[in-house]
């Protein structure tokens, strides 16, 4: 069975988001990464075992799938970007009870209620399944219960105020899989529910 990945970057405080609109992320999804090698490296590999991605309407539409197919046109040789290559490759869910029709190359729409699609999309054949946000994507989807494996991307920062993933599903235990710090001071740690 497919494993749903949901993989953020946080503050070391539990924002994914600021308010005030601070530059927080070593790397904000731009041409500059703060990101070093072995992490660059270490983020491609999780890409290895996924073959499915599973977007909110408004992430879709605010650019995502766009965004990474330029950045795959932009860096063919550069092996940071091997996972922008990926996005493009893999095949993309967008869930929305609004849209009619996909808009997008290699991606297909399902309806808004979450738990129906993610089980759905849990019993195909091949690699996982990868979330990566928004903030109100990921939130609905940790209150129903579907994220099998939680990888937090720790950026050395307190935001202080902001967006957060864990406040809607309520008292939950994480058993940790592992964690591991990098030389420009992120700590990506990964939980899986401990049922």
């Amino acid at each position: 069975m497919k494993k749903l990945i949901l993989q953020m970057q946080m503050s070391v405080d539990g924002f994914v988001g600021a308010d005030e609109g601070h530059h927080w992320q070593l790397w904000e999804w731009g041409d500059d990464s703060a990101w070093d090698e072995e992490l660059k490296r270490d983020f491609n590999a999780v890409f290895a075992c996924i073959d499915t991605i599973l977007l909110s309407r408004k992430m879709a539409e605010e650019g995502y799938l766009t965004h990474w197919s330029n950045a795959a046109r932009k860096f063919p040789k550069d092996p940071f970007y091997a996972f922008a290559q990926r996005i493009v490759e893999a095949e993309k869910v967008v869930a929305s009870g609004k849209l009619e029709a996909s808009r997008w190359e290699r991606t297909r729409l399902v309806s808004g209620d979450l738990p129906r699609e993610v089980a759905a999309l849990k019993q195909g054949e091949g690699g996982d399944i990868a979330v990566f946000g928004g903030a109100g994507f990921a939130a609905a989807l940790i209150a129903a219960g579907v994220v099998d494996e939680f990888q937090l991307f720790i950026n050395p920062v307190v935001v202080g105020s902001g967006r957060r993933i864990f406040d809607k599903g309520g008292f939950g235990r994480l058993k940790l899989l592992g964690s591991k710090p990098y030389a420009c001071g992120m700590v990506v740690s990964r939980y899986a529910p401990a049922h």
